[in-house]
């Protein structure tokens, strides 16, 4: 799997030496115009890789931001072939930064494996997680996944045991996501010490780098994480900056791009001053 995005992007950060930001945002999230506008003004705004969340009806693991976000999203007609359309449309613009498409595996298994992941590779989509598909059915999708050169992204939480561990990291490639903290997206903030700890025991298991997600919303905790980590990854804060941005009918504007944006700018200044 070398010489994905991924990994030029990680090896780019080692050489760099400072960790990275992981955005995610929900793709349609307040419309598809919207969504695209944000979704290209990401890399400028300090964004190394960008994770899409694919909107789906029944979001399990995510908190009620990232949820409505989603709801939002399927309201203005996001599908998960318009999903892969913005993806193609970012690509008219950028050729380098990583994308990564986040989600549930239904919608997919109705798309059809094979198109989506033909499709996919089309768009410009690089790695793939899917937070319901264990590693026990990793025929099913993760290991044509891998055949047609996309990145397979395992997560990590605080409740995975070394018995655990090696399905956990079995195929993975590009990055492991590392959940710093129990429960679903949103709730809680991450202990950095904890986090640290858990890293380290990771690093000893795997040769990939890892990815902290969850309990991340300010520029300072994005620098905590990214003086033990290689990446931070965001995304409530941005599905709120989008809500924020919302006008009292409940309507996207301009207001939506600028807030993410502006969240960017911060929360990268604060993950690149950690090594500093």
């Amino acid at each position: 799997m070398s010489g994905t995005r991924i990994d030029r992007r990680f090896a780019a950060l080692r050489d760099e030496g400072r960790a990275g930001l992981v955005a995610f945002v929900t793709a349609g999230d307040p419309d598809f115009d919207l969504s695209l506008e944000i979704v290209k003004g990401l890399p400028g705004a300090g964004a190394d890789v960008i994770e899409l969340g694919m909107p789906f009806t029944d979001p399990m693991a995510d908190g009620p931001t990232i949820q409505v976000a989603s709801q939002r999203a399927l309201r203005s007609g996001m599908t998960l072939r318009r999903t892969l359309e913005l993806v193609r449309r970012f690509r008219e613009g950028d050729k380098d930064t990583p994308i990564v498409l986040m989600g549930y595996y239904n919608p997919i298994y109705a798309y059809g494996n094979d198109a989506f992941l033909k499709d996919a590779v089309e768009a410009g989509v690089d790695g793939l997680i899917l937070v319901d598909l264990p590693s026990e059915e990793d025929s099913e999708l993760c290991l044509p996944a891998i055949d047609v050169g996309m990145n397979w992204i395992r997560l990590a939480t605080p409740t995975t045991d070394a018995k655990r561990m090696p399905a956990v990291v079995a195929n993975a490639s590009g990055f492991l996501y590392y959940v710093s903290i129990t429960g679903i997206t949103g709730a809680g903030a991450a202990d950095p010490a904890a986090v640290g700890e858990a890293v380290e025991r990771l690093r000893a298991q795997i040769d990939i780098p890892v990815a902290v997600g969850f309990g991340i919303k300010t520029a300072d905790q994005a620098a905590d994480i990214a003086r033990v980590a290689d990446a931070a990854v965001v995304g409530t804060a941005f599905c709120q900056a989008v809500a924020d941005g919302l006008d009292d009918q409940g309507q996207g504007t301009q207001a939506c791009v600028d807030g993410v944006l502006n969240l960017t700018v911060e929360l990268s200044a604060g993950v690149r001053s950690a090594r500093g």
